[in-house]
């Protein structure tokens, strides 16, 4: 597998969850890393994240549909990382526009931007698993049909389709990983933009309930974040890689009211409780989903390490210490 020694690197949404262990995990092997995010309230980038590396990455707060900067920032680089986007549910729903403006149109702007000014680069761009809808089978393969039930799985599909046709006509190596919940240390936990799991870490940590939509049976599949950069480097140092996609996933597979007793077992005092579903995020709610990982298993060894019971022990752990960079501030107050 190639070194990152000395190879220049941008991440876009480099601020925000993923990307900034990503840079951590990049800065410690050797690499140049440059980060782009526009810190917007309602997205995940968190000056905190890098505040123990700041000094290390060369960071542009700016956005991906700035398509003047992206085509600055995209010349002399060895590496893309594409994690920048919308990724709501909900706003997709309400923000249309913004999210096809994020998670289409401005895809499309970074790859015209490789094809025009750096056609050596590789793309590593995360999708999601919300383009597969609602499952007709599980584990989910990568051969599943797409069916999205909400505006920001269309828009994913269209931003990883738009990487995966250039990468074929216009040889910009480009590679697609479809992620499941990720959690860990730097996610948004101030509302669940990101996923419910942040929420639940936040109201552990400030003694408020856990609450699960509906009957709590429904099945989901975990992924700690050191175990999705292990597959972002995978994939970015393997021309094997190139013009396809994978998903990502667990066996350790767990409903949500099995999964709240997880947080009681670290903390008995933890209080669950099932309230009805609100019909607008009924509508475009997945039902079970797990999925099926073996295509990047077999062809790149990459399986999850961390467990979920440990991947949370150590969430709890950080956002004990840290918690208050993590929760509202007056923008959000005024959202």
């Amino acid at each position: 597998m190639k070194s990152l020694l000395n190879k220049n690197v941008l991440i876009t949404g480099g601020l925000g969850f993923i990307g900034s262990n990503l840079a951590r995990r990049l800065v410690n092997s050797g690499a140049t890393v440059t980060l782009l995010d526009n810190l917007y309230p309602n997205y995940g980038g968190n000056l905190f994240n890098i505040n123990d590396f700041e000094d290390k990455v060369n960071v542009i707060i700016g956005d991906v549909r700035d398509s003047d900067l992206v085509n600055k920032l995209v010349k002399n680089k060895d590496y893309l990382f594409n994690l920048a986007g919308q990724t709501s549910h909900l706003d997709s729903m309400e923000n249309p526009f913004d999210d096809l403006e994020i998670n289409s149109k401005a895809q499309l702007s970074i790859l015209e931007a490789c094809k025009n000014y750096n056609t050596d680069i590789k793309i590593v761009f995360t999708s999601t698993r919300q383009i597969y809808g609602k499952p007709d089978y599980l584990p989910v393969d990568e051969t599943h049909s797409i069916k999205p039930v909400d505006v920001n799985g269309i828009n994913k599909y269209s931003g990883e389709s738009f990487h995966v046709l250039y990468n074929h006509i216009y040889g910009i190596k480009s590679a697609i990983l479809r992620l499941t919940n990720t959690y860990g240390p730097g996610m948004r936990i101030k509302d669940s933009r990101q996923t419910f799991l942040g929420v639940w870490i936040r109201n552990a940590l400030k003694s408020e309930p856990l609450l699960i939509y509906g009957d709590g049976l429904q099945l989901r599949d975990f992924n700690y974040v050191d175990d999705v950069v292990d597959a972002l480097l995978i994939v970015a140092l393997n021309d094997e890689s190139n013009g396809d996609i994978f998903n990502l996933g667990s066996d350790q597979v767990v409903n949500l009211v099995d999964l709240s007793k997880i947080f009681r077992d670290i903390n008995p005092e933890i209080e669950i409780r099932l309230i009805k579903f609100p019909d607008k995020l009924k509508k475009i709610d997945i039902g079970d989903y797990y999925g099926n990982f073996s295509k990047i298993k077999n062809k790149f060894k990459w399986k999850p390490k961390v467990s979920l019971e440990e991947g949370l022990r150590v969430s709890l752990a950080y956002y004990g210490k840290n918690l208050n960079y993590f929760l509202e501030n007056k923008i959000d107050l005024l959202q």
